[in-house]
């Protein structure tokens, strides 16, 4: 029995999220611990003075507190940009329709729902470019700029994009997205 697209694509975002979740948190832990003097004794007000437990808002889904509507943000923005740069230079025409179809069913079932109405109305005004990766890359880029605008946050200079979130680092061309269809019917 084949498993639901949206089931799908919510474990492989879980899966993302959890990947940036586990290395950040190293890389903090690993920053806080060394300090600036490389001493292992210095003091780090994120941390609790009897382990090595970071409080830091990125590393709450190891706790039991509910995530955040900053951290669901992030993490989905986290998400689609690493979309993005896996997206192929030439998409095929199901590529095409599977990732406007993604960014329609975030505007409708993200979490937040203030967040998914305003999602909405920037989707209206910029409809989703998905002819390549470069197209598709500066579109995300542009929206999440209009959204960081409207919340007072900086916006990010999308000449940059892909700088910041290059393709995925994995062996024999595991990270590429394939697609959504074969011969055998539906891959996710």
């Amino acid at each position: 029995m084949s498993e639901n697209p949206v089931q799908a694509l919510f474990h492989h975002f879980e899966q993302v999220t959890n990947f940036v979740q586990h290395h950040v948190s190293n890389f903090i832990i690993h920053i806080q611990l060394s300090g600036p003097s490389g001493n292992a004794s210095f003091e780090v007000p994120f941390l609790k003075a009897t382990s090595v437990q970071p409080r830091d808002p990125v590393l709450k889904a190891k706790s039991s507190t509910p995530v955040t509507k900053e951290d669901l943000g992030r993490s989905t923005w986290t998400f689609l940009h690493t979309l993005a740069a896996q997206y192929p230079d030439n998409p095929t025409r199901q590529q095409k329709k599977d990732v406007k179809e993604l960014v329609q069913i975030l505007s409708r079932m993200y979490p937040c729902k203030e967040c998914a109405d305003h999602f909405k109305e920037v989707l209206r005004s910029n409809p989703v470019q998905a002819g390549s990766h470069a197209e598709f890359s500066q579109w995300l880029c542009h929206v999440h700029n209009v959204v960081n605008r409207s919340i007072g946050k900086p916006i990010f200079p999308c000449e940059r994009v892909d700088a910041r979130w290059g393709k995925l680092d994995c062996e024999q061309n595991a990270c590429e997205i394939i697609g959504s269809t074969s011969i055998f019917g539906k891959i996710w």
